[in-house]
Formats: structure tokens, sequence, C-alpha cells
């Protein structure tokens, strides 16, 4: 669910959570590709925050090194995402 309040963009994210035999597996289910374990729940609660960091990281990267062969490309910052 998006909400615009002001130049605020609030975003939920949806975090699952899995018990293993080795622990639990965690992923974000409207990021795909950001997954995670740990030993612990806690441990896997924060493996999920870097994750969506790194997804979103490794995506920036790949769009700048496309964009950068298009000359009339146009970028602007949506706003922020709050937790």
């Amino acid at each position: 669910m998006n909400e615009i309040i002001g130049e605020v963009m609030k975003e939920t994210l949806t975090a699952v959570f899995e018990k293993s035999p080795y622990g639990y597996i965690g992923y974000v289910e409207e990021l795909p590709g950001a997954n995670t374990q740990g030993e612990t729940l806690e441990e896997t609660r924060n493996n999920v925050i870097e994750a969506i960091e790194l997804v979103i990281q490794s995506n920036r990267q790949l769009a700048e090194e496309e964009l950068s062969l298009q000359p009339d490309v146009i970028k602007e910052q949506l706003g922020n995402i709050a937790a």
C-alpha cells in the first residue's frame, strides 16, 4: 500500500519468517530478491533489513549502468520510504 503525504512516500513492506532446521529464513513479499537466513529470529529480522538495502543498492547500480547508455533520460527522486 502506497500513501503519499507531502513529499514523503510511505510504503508498507511485509517480512515473512519461516522456521527451518537451521534457524530461520526470511524474505520480503513485495521485494523479490530480499531473502536471508539467521540462527535466531532476531538475527533474521536484522538480516532482512540488510537484504532490503542490498537489493535496492544493486537495482540502483544496474539501472545507472543501463541509463548511462541512453542520452535522453530524466531522473527524479520520488521521496523517502519511511518505516
